[in-house]
């Protein structure tokens, strides 16, 4: 599984972006997507993309 942000939520603040530790997330067209392929859902701690987030319900399990 990997993290998502809905993009209907994001703000585009970017502070999960510097947050993620396997530089899964980026900005497209004014709002922050997540790489499946490199989101780890950081090794079984909280996901960090998801503390870092001020929005609630941003950022789910995919």
């Amino acid at each position: 599984m990997s993290m998502k942000i809905v993009s209907m939520y994001c703000t585009g603040c970017s502070a999960c972006e510097s947050e993620c530790p396997n530089d899964a997330i980026s900005e497209k067209k004014g709002s922050f997507v997540i790489d499946a392929g490199l989101c780890s859902e950081c090794d079984g701690d909280a996901p960090q993309c998801r503390a870092a987030c001020p929005i609630d319900d941003c950022i789910i399990k995919a």
